[in-house]
This record gives structure tokens, C-alpha cells and sequence, in this order.
């Protein structure tokens, strides 16, 4: 087990690399120079062609990015921002927790509605609540996040006066985002769960548990879910991953500080470093969360768990070899 560990760390530094190739490239192509942007339209040619000198603008591009990456690898270092001077890893973990909070809180609406309701719609195929489930999840899964934010504050905030349309200063200006992140994942999640607990619920081993009198209930969670698990883990880790990645529509909407509306006022003050960092942060968080997935799927399956323990051949198997020999 820890040998597999260490081989998915070893994994993430390609990864790593290509991520940064790309975003370093399309930084260098966008249109807009960072060092006009920072000191206005009234600067002079020389003022702007000093600021340039002194962030690297002006060097070649391979010569800009082998000093980034050297920073990253040696010290850690993602760069300073352009726009506050501080450094980008400072700012990044800074709004990190805020981001965490949303994605947790979300994934556990998520979870909760998505499971059951994937459970029931699974157990009673083709009934009204399946009917009714797979259509809401369908509406879940094609409306955008934006819109469904906008009219929960139209409803919520500005109609009903129940909720604060924008903060996250306490539990209660949680509601409203994460029932706008958590409803749609919960589609996604619920229509997986479907899928897999049908798959499940159609194999042998199940009739039996069945025709040796075994209750429903635990027919149901006892032997299908748990079997049914590893596709679902799947996708609720993959859906938490992209939560912390930054839900940049939603913290936009509701002007939560988190990761997103950092990354998406960088972009348009093409505040390079943060764009950067921000994505080498979010591609080694969600790296970290598929490698604990995999951990997850053991405990989960001790068949697979069983796959990464190397086999010590006892003393009989050791004298049989030997005798062989």
C-alpha cells in the first residue's frame, strides 16, 4: 500500500509539469501587458519598460518559465502578485479554507439528497419517484450555476428576505451557495448511484441474500451498496475535486473570497503569478483527492486492498520452493 502511495506521488510531478507548460504558454499568448495595466495609461514608455525589467517580462519565454518551475520545486514559491506585491502561495492558502468550506458544505447537501434518492430510484425501477427523480436530476445536471444563484437570491434574498444574497461571514450565508453547487452535483451523484445500484441489484449473490431471508433493509445497504460503492466514490470524488478547484461562477456571484473569484479577478488584471499558482495549487489539490479515493476504494473493497499487499510465502511454501529449486 505504501509503495502504491509513493508511485501516485511520483505520478503527480508529470502532471505537474504539464499543467504549468500549458498555462505558462497560455499566459505568454494572451493578449494585454500586466506592466501597463499596473501602472495606468498615464505611464511613461520608460516607466513601463522598467516595471517589465523588473518582473521578467521581457525575457525569453523558456529562460521566464525554468526560473518559475525552480522556484516551485525548490522552495515553493508560486511567484509574487503583480497587483498586492504579496506572495501568491501566502494568498492562495489564505482563501483555500473559505473554498474547502463551500465544497464540503455542498458535497454534503449533495450527498445526502443524491444517495437515498439514487437508492429508491434504483429499488423501485420505473416507478413515479424514479420518473419524478430522473427528471429533476436532469434539469440539475443542464441548469447553469449562475443562473440557478440568481434566482435563488431573486427568491430568497431579494423576494423573501430569508437569506443574505452575498458573504459567507457564518452558516447562514452558506445556504444559498451550496444549495446552488450541492442540487447540481447531487444530480450527477444520484444518476451514478442509479446506474450502479441497478447493475447491483441484478446479480446472484443478491437473489440469494433474498431467498435466504435476509431483510430488504439490509439487503439493500449490507450487500448491494457496499458493492456498489467503488463508481460512486468515483464520482464524488471527482465533483469535490472540481469544488475546490473553485467554484469561480458561484464565489462570484454571492462575492464569497474563496479560490474562484481570486483566480477570476487575476485573469482580468492579467495578474500572471496568481493565475499560475492558482492552477498549479488546484491541479495538486485535485491530485490529492483522486490519490485519496484510491486509498478510499481499499476500505471500501478488500479485494482490492488485497492487490497491493505483497504475498510472504510461509515457511511450507518457502521449503516447497526450496525443494523445487
Amino acid at each position: 500500500m505504501h509503495k502504491y502511495i509513493l508511485k501516485r506521488l511520483v505520478m503527480m510531478i508529470p502532471v505537474i509539469i504539464g499543467v504549468s507548460i500549458i498555462v505558462f504558454f497560455l499566459m505568454y499568448i494572451t493578449p494585454g501587458d500586466p506592466a501597463t495595466i499596473i501602472l495606468g495609461d498615464n505611464a511613461t514608455d520608460a516607466d513601463i519598460q522598467l516595471l517589465r525589467e523588473q518582473l521578467g517580462l521581457n525575457k525569453p519565454f523558456i529562460e521566464r518559465y525554468f526560473t518559475y518551475m525552480a522556484g516551485v520545486f525548490t522552495r515553493g514559491d508560486l511567484g509574487t502578485s503583480y497587483t498586492t506585491g504579496q506572495s501568491v502561495t501566502s494568498e492562495i492558502i489564505a482563501r483555500f479554507p473559505t473554498t474547502f468550506y463551500l465544497s464540503l458544505v455542498s458535497m454534503v447537501v449533495a450527498t445526502v439528497i443524491a444517495i437515498p434518492a439514487g437508492i429508491i430510484s434504483a429499488t423501485k425501477q420505473y416507478s413515479i419517484f424514479d420518473h419524478a427523480a430522473t427528471a429533476v436530476s436532469l434539469v440539475g445536471v443542464s441548469m447553469p450555476n449562475f443562473w440557478q444563484g440568481l434566482m435563488l437570491i431573486l427568491v430568497f434574498s431579494v423576494g423573501l428576505g430569508w437569506l443574505p444574497a452575498s458573504g459567507f461571514n457564518s452558516p447562514i450565508y452558506w445556504v444559498l451557495p451550496a444549495m446552488t453547487i450541492g442540487t447540481s452535483t447531487a444530480a450527477i451523484i444520484m444518476r451514478m448511484t442509479r446506474s450502479s445500484m441497478l447493475e447491483v441489484i441484478r446479480q446472484d449473490y443478491i437473489r440469494t441474500a433474498r431467498a435466504k431471508g435476509v431483510s430488504e433493509n439490509k439487503v439493500i445497504v449490507r450487500h448491494a451498496l457496499k458493492n456498489a460503492l467503488i463508481p460512486i466514490i468515483t464520482t464524488i470524488g471527482m465533483q469535490f475535486g472540481g469544488m475546490l478547484g473553485g467554484a469561480v461562477l458561484t464565489e462570484s456571484i454571492f462575492s464569497i473570497p474563496g479560490i474562484g473569484k481570486l483566480m477570476l479577478d487575476s485573469i482580468k488584471m492579467r495578474n500572471f503569478p496568481m493565475v499560475q499558482g492558482g492552477v498549479l495549487f488546484i491541479a495538486i489539490v485535485f491530485s490529492f483527492v483522486n490519490l485519496l479515493v484510491d486509498i478510499i476504494y481499499a476500505y471500501v473493497d478488500p479485494r482490492i486492498k488485497s492487490q497491493y499487499k505483497t504475498h510472504k510465502p510461509t515457511a511450507k511454501e518457502g521449503k516447497q520452493n526450496a525443494a523445487e529449486v
